[in-house]
């Protein structure tokens, strides 16, 4: 006989248009949704209903938001809110942990520490603004959870250009397993016509199109590259360009310490072209792991252009960056000191003179896109500050290359590559800090 569940009122009340949402969800789900559409109710509501009545052991399902304390402060009161009735509820309040009867979690993640998800299974995962977040914690970490018990994702969120958010739109509006569906504030009546009016009069014209309209080509809000790489893509600067065998290729770095580091990789081409054919990023590796990973690369290298610190700064064990670069033969040079707005503007005035690689650079591209200015609340303006997130360190990378490659056209980017590693004399002399006698 089978058994009866005991109905429970959570107080969620969908409207209408969620709650056919929730009748219609595939496996794979990407929703643009204007703001105040009830997003995150939605998926809460969502990920309680599948936690109750999945058929697995131990159902585990994830909330991921930008970053961890996003997150919190978005979705937790949420959880506790839409949980409250049911019997022997448990909150861990340090892991953002609901374990609902019947040993079934939910849990809220941050993909600015994606890496921490590692060695996890999920039965159904929501990423919330999932435009807002870097596009390797898809394929990477989050798809590979999801494999073994068949799980289910919702993305979701606000456009922000045409970015990874709108290249997965585009993906599920053609797959059989997706679902991709659009709400926009002038469709959904979830917002009154007097209101929108007044919202309209209060914003810019990109502002309303991207927030309430829901319009990917809308630029993004205190970008600082978004208009230049929207030309770039008009141009058609972003697409296939290939390796240039009889060029020697150029790297330009942001050496993180304790977080990423980001590398650049740029040929100088004919009528002052850059040509920029790939990069990299990884986090919580020394130095020889970007050595071998050059190395692995099939390319003839030139010069290695560093923050203009790296001659002062530990890497780690107690030696400058230069010195643990000479032992694994990197050559580096320093980018010329500026101030933040300089290399700023250098970077506005190279990306026009730049092609892209768009699969090889893909998410440097989607960081350059995205690099912002930080949002003051309180005065409601930006602030002339760059917001720190997973963007920063392709963009400061790209900071350097556009301080240091006209130097770099200058002197070492010919055809002949250089023959075993150089001296820390050589590198101290070329980074414009005398004749290699000065002590770090």
């Amino acid at each position: 006989m089978k058994r009866r569940m005991k109905r429970i009122d959570t107080g969620y009340r969908p409207r209408p248009l969620q709650a056919r949402l929730h009748r219609g969800l595939r496996r794979f789900n990407v929703l643009v949704a204007h703001r105040r559409f009830g997003k995150t109710v939605f998926c809460i509501n969502h990920l309680i209903h599948a936690a109750l009545t999945c058929p697995h052991a131990r159902p585990f399902f994830g909330y991921v938001a930008p970053f961890r304390n996003q997150a919190k402060s978005i979705a937790w009161d949420y959880l506790k809110s839409y949980t409250r009735a049911l019997p022997g509820v448990k909150y861990n309040e340090s892991e953002l942990r609901c374990e609902l009867p019947g040993n079934r979690n939910i849990q809220l993640f941050g993909a600015d520490n994606a890496d921490a998800l590692r060695g996890l299974y999920l039965d159904g995962v929501v990423m919330d603004e999932y435009a807002q977040m870097n596009p390797r914690v898809w394929p990477e970490i989050i798809r590979p959870m999801l494999a073994d018990r068949m799980g289910w994702a919702i993305f979701i969120g606000t456009p922000r250009g045409r970015n990874g958010f709108w290249m997965l739109y585009e993906k599920a509006r053609q797959g059989n397993d997706w679902l991709a569906a659009t709400f926009r504030a002038s469709e959904t009546g979830v917002i009154a016509a007097g209101e929108l009016a007044a919202l309209r009069e209060g914003m810019s014209e990109d502002q309303y199109a991207q927030e309430l309209e829901c319009s990917f080509d809308a630029a993004i809000p205190g970008a600082y590259y978004g208009r230049l790489m929207g030309q770039a893509d008009r141009d058609g600067r972003i697409g296939k360009v290939p390796h240039d065998e009889s060029r020697l290729v150029h790297t330009a770095w942001d050496i993180g310490v304790g977080d990423a580091t980001s590398i650049w990789f740029f040929q100088l081409a004919a009528g002052g072209w850059l040509y920029v054919i790939d990069y990299y990023e990884n986090t919580g590796e020394g130095l020889d792991h970007y050595a071998a990973v050059l190395r692995e690369k099939p390319y003839r290298y030139g010069r290695h252009i560093a923050p203009h610190d790296a001659a002062v700064r530990e890497w780690g064990s107690g030696r400058t960056r230069l010195e643990t670069a000479q032992s694994m033969g990197l050559r580096f040079v320093m980018a010329p000191r500026a101030s933040l707005e300089d290399g700023i503007n250098a970077a506005r005035m190279t990306l026009p003179k730049c092609r892209f690689d768009e699969e090889s650079c893909h998410d440097g591209i989607e960081a350059l896109r995205q690099y912002q200015q930080v949002w003051d609340g309180g005065r409601k303006c930006f602030r002339n500050t760059p917001l720190h997130d997973w963007t920063s360190h392709a963009a400061d990378a790209f900071r350097y290359l556009a301080l240091g490659w006209r130097a770099e056209g200058g002197r070492g980017t010919g055809e002949k590559a250089r023959k075993g590693p150089p001296t820390l004399g050589d590198m101290l002399k070329e980074a414009g800090m005398g004749n290699g006698e000065k002590r770090i």
